[in-house]
């Protein structure tokens, strides 16, 4: 399976997705990475495997994804025959007509049991919230904002002594594991 991944940070789970398709656990290829971030160690990560790397221009938009680049990006994906679009810390919102060209084939990883705690620093949230348990969720991308079907999830005890960081980190090692077993999953379905 063919995947296109869209990150705004450093990377680790395209490492985790890249990591588990050397170790054979995950028959794919990333053929494109792309960034909302010029400075995103995520493209540099794809560059270093000679994996095409772009910047997505978001017409100045801190925040928003607008319609333009989200058709350019698409035509982007389709032109590298991506059949599969990973979002890995990608911090904008997916709508049309991103989601137009690639119906149900957008995946997205998210550091909460959704639907808990959807958004930003999930797992601050769940500090805040004083739960008691959180962990993360591979979803399909749909127009809300981590709203998509769940795909796959894994649970997580949150410890009397954990901080932000802390937890977060633990979250991630379970996201490095789970994001390239939900690909795998949805690449054997096909």
């Amino acid at each position: 399976m063919l995947l296109g991944v869209l990150g705004s940070g450093s990377g680790s789970n395209l490492q985790a997705i890249l990591d588990a398709i050397d170790a054979g656990t995950l028959d794919a290829k990333v053929v494109i990475v792309l960034s909302d971030h010029p400075d995103a160690y995520i493209l540099e990560r794809a560059r270093l495997r000679g994996i095409p790397a772009h910047v997505i221009d978001c017409h100045g938009f801190r925040n928003k994804f607008p319609d333009e680049a989200q058709a350019a990006v698409a035509s982007q994906l389709k032109g590298a025959g991506v059949e599969l679009v990973c979002l890995a810390g990608f911090m904008r919102l997916v709508k049309a007509p991103l989601l137009h060209a690639f119906p149900n084939r957008i995946l997205n990883i998210h550091p909460s049991l959704l639907p808990a705690f959807p958004g930003i620093a999930a797992w601050k949230q769940a500090l805040e919230a004083g739960a008691t348990e959180t962990g993360c969720t591979v979803h399909q991308v749909d127009a809300g904002m981590d709203t998509g079907p769940v795909v796959m999830q894994e649970k997580l005890a949150i410890l009397p002594d954990d901080t932000a960081e802390s937890l977060h980190a633990r979250i991630q090692e379970i996201e490095h594991r789970l994001y390239p077993a939900a690909i795998a999953k949805i690449a054997t379905a096909n």
